[in-house]
Formats: structure tokens, sequence, C-alpha cells
């Protein structure tokens, strides 16, 4: 029913900001379906291209993410493994190294801190140990943070973490356009890419026009995107966070205060360019996340702008929006609370702006 619900506000969230004649009319496509047509893509054009995780294979993913490509491309392209993160996450690494291209899917990237040498001290710094002799092309995916009933041990962000380590890269879709395109995009890199995906996402629908279904649709990584313009505050955040931001963002126009929304897509590297340019407007600044404050996506971006002439572009402080610095609690009306909501995000506007609008 929580589930069901959170995904009625984002369809209605996508709505109330798609309402051109031209959004109205595009095909619409889940985040799932997303994956599911970026993985196939990258499957049938690059023999080197394997899936490998714990039913990805006959029972098509546990998010049905891999659902029919093991009917379509068989045992030695989609293989399902055992119980085993750091044993399957050293196979997939082994694979890179060997010049395959492996995806290694966790069913949630709380299990990858079982396979967390693999993906920092091997396929992240072997480039690097190996001057520039050995690639190690593989992506690392599967959902990333909060989720809804599943409590402290399986509801924490990574993307402060993995962000943390040199020789990663590290996207964090919002949309089935990000989904799609970054997925794609992090296959085709010849260095490790962890995709943080979000289960409640995987089954919401967003409009799609025709160049997102084409084959060699990309996204950038390194490049963020502007969600709605905005002249008086400039909100940043990633993943589901997105739609918290746009939601404040509807509520703020209410008050005669324009937002505007940068979703990040990726967190390493971090496109500090366009989140500079949209403060250099608005003057204003507040970073949402889902993850915990310290040392998280938003504490970068704060130390980011105390190091740039952009600094004296602000107005007021740098705002944080982050989850609530505890272990996820497992009781519905905590869990609730521990992570940032439409009114706090509006909240810390109105305060960062100081009754100026």
């Amino acid at each position: 029913m929580l589930r069901s619900k959170l995904s009625q506000v984002a369809c209605a969230t996508q709505r109330a900001f798609s309402m051109s004649p031209k959004s109205l009319a595009a095909k619409q496509m889940t985040v799932r379906d997303g994956l599911n047509s970026a993985l196939d893509d990258e499957l049938a054009r690059d023999d080197r291209v394997f899936l490998l995780g714990e039913e990805v294979a006959q029972y098509d993913g546990a998010y049905k993410v891999s659902r029919g490509l093991w009917k379509k491309y068989g045992d030695k392209r989609i293989i399902d493994t055992p119980i085993t993160e750091m044993g399957f996450a050293g196979i997939a690494v082994g694979a890179a190294m060997a010049g395959l291209r492996p995806i290694c899917e966790f069913m949630t990237f709380n299990f990858s801190m079982q396979a967390i040498d693999h993906v920092i001290n091997s396929a992240a710094k072997t480039f690097y140990m190996s001057a520039g002799a050995v690639n190690v092309p593989i992506v690392f995916r599967g959902p990333n943070g909060a989720s809804a009933g599943v409590a402290a041990q399986h509801s924490q962000c990574f993307a402060a973490w993995y962000a943390h380590c040199p020789g990663l890269k590290v996207v964090s879709p919002y949309d089935t356009e990000d989904a799609r395109g970054l997925l794609k995009s992090a296959i085709r890199d010849p260095d490790p890419v962890v995709v943080l995906e979000n289960e409640l996402m995987y089954g919401v629908a967003f409009p799609v026009d025709e160049k997102v279904t084409d084959a060699d649709f990309l996204v950038p990584i390194g490049k963020a995107k502007i969600m709605r313009p905005g002249k008086d505050i400039t909100i940043v955040a990633h993943s589901k966070a997105v739609e918290t931001a746009l939601l404040s963002a509807a509520e703020l126009a209410k008050k005669g205060i324009e937002a505007e929304i940068i979703n990040l897509r990726s967190i390493r590297p971090l496109d500090m360019q366009t989140i500079f340019n949209s403060v250099r407007k608005t003057h204003h600044l507040i970073t949402v996340e889902n993850g915990w404050p310290q040392h998280g996506v938003g504490a970068e971006i704060c130390a980011r702008f105390m190091e740039d002439q952009a600094f004296f572009e602000l107005d007021a402080p740098v705002w944080r929006c982050c989850g609530v610095d505890v272990p996820m609690p497992y009781a519905k009306t905590l869990e609730l609370n521990a992570l940032p909501r439409e009114p706090d995000v509006t909240a810390a506007a109105l305060k960062v702006l100081g009754g100026k609008k």
C-alpha cells in the first residue's frame, strides 16, 4: 500500500511538471523498463557484455529489471550466482581485467559491503596500480538507499561511500531517461562505474521521447540536468530526492518563489559548474539527499563552494536537507520522519531566503 501511494505521488509530480503537448504525446516508460531496455541494447551491441548476480537469470531479477534477458541471451550472458557477493563480484572484476564487460548486480547495495574489497581495492585501483596498462570496464548496479519497511540494515545510501574513492565513477539516476542513458554510458565506459538505482522508482513511469528510446542514446557521466528553471533559489538533489525537490518547487511557486531544480545524475564526477552557474543567478542554495548528513554529497557541495569564487555569490549559507543522522527505524511513522520530505525542503527554502519573498 505504501509503495503504491509513493508511486502515485511520483506520477502526480511528473504530471505537474510535464503538461506540455509534447510531453503529453510522449511515450510512457517505467524506470524498470528503461534499465531493462538499456541492458538489452548493450548485450546485443557487444558480445563482451554479460550480467551476473543473484536471481538475475531464471527468476528475471529480484525486481524484474532483467526480465526476458536470460531467455534471449542464455546461460553464458545472463548468469545466476550463489548468495556470495564477495565471490561473484571477484569473478566479475577478474573478467573485466581479462577484457570482458561485466555488469555485476547487487540485490541491494547494502549487500555490496560483502564485496567492497573487490569494488575499491581491485576495480577502482587497478588502472592506477598497473600504470594504465589494465582497464577494469565493469558496472556495479542495483537498488540503493531507503525503500519502505526494510529497516536499518537495508536502507543506507552509498552515494558518499563510493564517491569518496578515486578510480570509481558514481551515477544516481532519477527518472527513466536518467536510468536508461546513464546505464548505457556506464556499460560503455572503460572504467568501473557504480550505478545507484532506487527500488521505489522502478515501477514509476515517466514520459520519454523518441531520442531516449534510440539504441545509441546516452546520458553523459558527469553532467547534471536542470529539471525546472528558476531565479530565486537553487535546489540540488539526486535519485528519489529529486522528486522531493520538485514537490517543494511546486509549493514554493504558490508563494511566488521560483526554485531552480538541479538533478545531479552523477555523483563522481560532480558537475559543480552547473551548480555554480545556477547560484550566480539565484544566490541561494539547498541540497537534498536521503543519505546521512555527515560527509555526505551535500557536505561535499558545501565544501566546493567554500573553495571557489562562487562562494561570494551566496546571499545566505547553504542549507542541507538530509536523512536523519540515525540508523533507519523500522516503525512506519519514524521511517517517514527519518527522510527529508517536501515540507522540510520548503521550510528550508523559506529560511534561507529569510522572508525576502
